[in-house]
């Protein structure tokens, strides 16, 4: 028995629908710190994985499940590196404001 079946799948897009806007938040409302940028590029990735995983399990089909494994392995590099440029961004530069960037062009 599926849990899908008896709750459906409109939960999990509400859910998945507030993680995504909790990130689009994050990146409008923080546009200075680069980190919170990238929590909220990683969160907004995670709701677009809850809702693969709620159709691909709703509709008994591996492949959303298959795609989010790719896109888990996709983020955690892309946080790895951002977070590895962000460091030694930080160690030049003593900031990790995006206003502070501009200086890096030349």
């Amino acid at each position: 028995m599926n849990i899908l079946n008896t709750v459906g799948v409109a939960p999990y897009m509400i859910v998945s629908a507030i993680l995504f806007a909790i990130g689009l938040f994050g990146i409008f409302a923080s546009r200075k710190n680069l980190i919170v940028i990238l929590m909220s590029i990683e969160l907004m990735l995670l709701s677009a994985n809850l809702n693969l995983i709620a159709f691909s399990s709703a509709f008994e089909n591996l492949t959303g499940q298959v795609m989010v494994m790719f896109t888990l392995t996709v983020a955690a590099a892309e946080s790895a590196i951002g977070l590895a440029i962000v460091m030694v961004y930080y160690r030049n530069r003593h900031s990790v404001e995006v206003q502070d960037t501009t200086m890096m062009k030349g």
